[in-house]
């Protein structure tokens, strides 16, 4: 079973940089696709990015040219830098591991608890 645990998150102003991270303690970490997912109050989890065990990645279109996903197979870490960071990316981001890189929430195996993100306007 994996085990994954995020961290960074905070309280920023609009505009702001926050660097998320999260620790995996998958042993074959390097064989796993991983993924940032987010939940707004009162909203549905939605897809933010993912990458690849190679390192291809995919973004959502309300992240991308603001948001990069990267990935460290020695560390069996996973981040992502949120950049020009807006009101509406207020939420708990989760992180994720699947079998291969998709979008979709249902491809994911094991999931984090959870990071709280709010962007003050």
């Amino acid at each position: 079973q994996v085990q994954l645990v995020e961290s960074g998150g905070g309280l920023v102003q609009a505009g702001d940089s926050l660097r998320l991270s999260c620790a995996t303690s998958a042993r074959a970490f390097s064989t796993y696709a991983m993924g940032w997912f987010r939940q707004a109050p009162g909203k549905e989890r939605e897809f933010v990015a993912a990458i690849s065990r190679s390192g291809g990645d995919t973004y959502a279109d309300s992240v991308k040219d603001r948001f990069i996903i990267s990935r460290d197979n020695v560390k069996n870490t996973v981040s992502l830098q949120m950049n020009s960071l807006k009101a509406e990316d207020t939420a708990i981001y989760y992180c994720a591991a699947a079998p291969f890189i998709s979008r979709r929430s249902q491809d994911y195996r094991a999931w984090g608890q959870g990071t709280q993100v709010t962007v003050s306007s």
